[in-house]
């Protein structure tokens, strides 16, 4: 895993590597947009673990129960909103960092709270229209 930048080197990539094979990438890329945990979750009582884990966990239900026909969008869209504002609390504790430049580069630099909920935000929008257009070409909505 990761770990988050010191304030002596605010633009140092978690983990330090400059260049890394391209499947390392995209999987340090994946863990790191899909899982609001750092390296600081497990240090965390078991009852947050566990709430974290749970809500994860029911946030994924309802998603596979919109795929099934279910649960209609509105549903779906007021989980979303609120594993945000999980995700914002939690990537503030856990991983308070956001990177810095293209999207593609590995600065990463300490982010203030307005840098979180722009990136959480942001990250979600895509996620979920990503999702709801992939559903809606299946033809599940």
């Amino acid at each position: 895993m990761t770990q988050p930048p010191t304030k002596q080197q605010p633009n140092s990539m978690p983990g330090g590597a400059e260049h890394v094979p391209l499947k390392t990438w995209l999987w340090e890329e994946t863990i790191d947009h899909l899982f609001p945990w750092g390296p600081g979750f497990w240090k965390q009582s078991s009852s947050i673990k566990a709430a974290s884990i749970g809500l994860a966990v029911a946030v994924t239900i309802a998603w596979i129960l919109v795929i099934a026909g279910r649960l209609n969008s509105g549903v779906v869209i007021a989980w979303w909103t609120g594993w945000s504002v999980y995700e914002v609390l939690c990537r503030s504790r856990c991983k308070p960092w956001v990177k810095e430049g293209p999207w593609w580069g590995r600065q990463r630099r300490l982010a203030s709270m307005p840098d979180l909920i722009f990136y959480v935000a942001t990250k979600n929008l895509l996620i979920g229209a990503g999702l709801f257009l992939v559903l809606h070409l299946l033809g599940i909505l």
